[in-house]
């Protein structure tokens, strides 16, 4: 698992840095703070606060070059088969360095390990999920409790957010299905899970 790896073990290099993808630790939540909040503050993330980040932190992971934080993300659980991927920040100096795929690379990959089926967002870039595998959705299929922190979202009434879904495990769907948007606006069927 991600969780097990060494920071080393995941080291690799983009625009000449070189780029270390680990769990977060507690001493990442200033940074971790700084850039979660920083998106916040322009409306595009739902704050943060330091009580929150320490009792999420194993949900994260980090990007990072040197001891500088670069960017981050959480797989948060929802059930034994879904989890959300949320909190994806990027520093605007590392927009072109690759570090939102890496970050989403690393926590699907976490989510295929602790074997969720789907892995779900709510984003305002869902191109770039897209680009990831993942497909849009209409967020009316995704479980209520994924909304809670909705409910205390400034947006809440008027959300402009775009669910986005990826399927991990194809073989655990059935032949009932969910609506997804394909890239080109056609609505494609994505089966629902299985019961097991």
């Amino acid at each position: 698992m991600i969780s097990s790896l060494q920071a080393e073990d995941l080291a690799d290099s983009a625009g000449g840095l070189r780029l270390t993808v680990r769990k977060a630790v507690m001493h990442d939540i200033p940074p971790l703070l700084d850039l979660i909040n920083g998106y916040a503050a322009r409306g595009v993330m739902l704050p943060r606060t330091e009580f929150a980040l320490s009792e999420a932190i194993r949900d994260f992971t980090v990007i990072l070059s040197g001891e500088k934080l670069l960017g981050c993300g959480a797989l948060h659980f929802y059930s034994p088969a879904l989890g959300e991927i949320r909190s994806l920040a990027v520093s605007e100096q590392a927009r072109t360095l690759g570090v939102g795929r890496k970050l989403v690379g690393a926590l699907v990959t976490e989510a295929q390990e602790y074997e969720l089926d789907a892995a779900f967002a709510f984003t305002y870039v869902a191109e770039f999920f897209r680009k990831v595998g993942f497909h849009v959705v209409d967020r009316g299929v995704l479980p209520l409790k994924a909304w809670k922190d909705c409910v205390r979202c400034p947006k809440f009434q008027a959300c402009d957010e775009i669910a986005v879904l990826r399927i991990l495990r194809p073989a655990r769907w059935n032949a009932d299905v969910w609506q997804v948007s394909a890239p080109d606006d056609r609505l494609i069927q994505i089966p629902i899970p299985q019961k097991v």
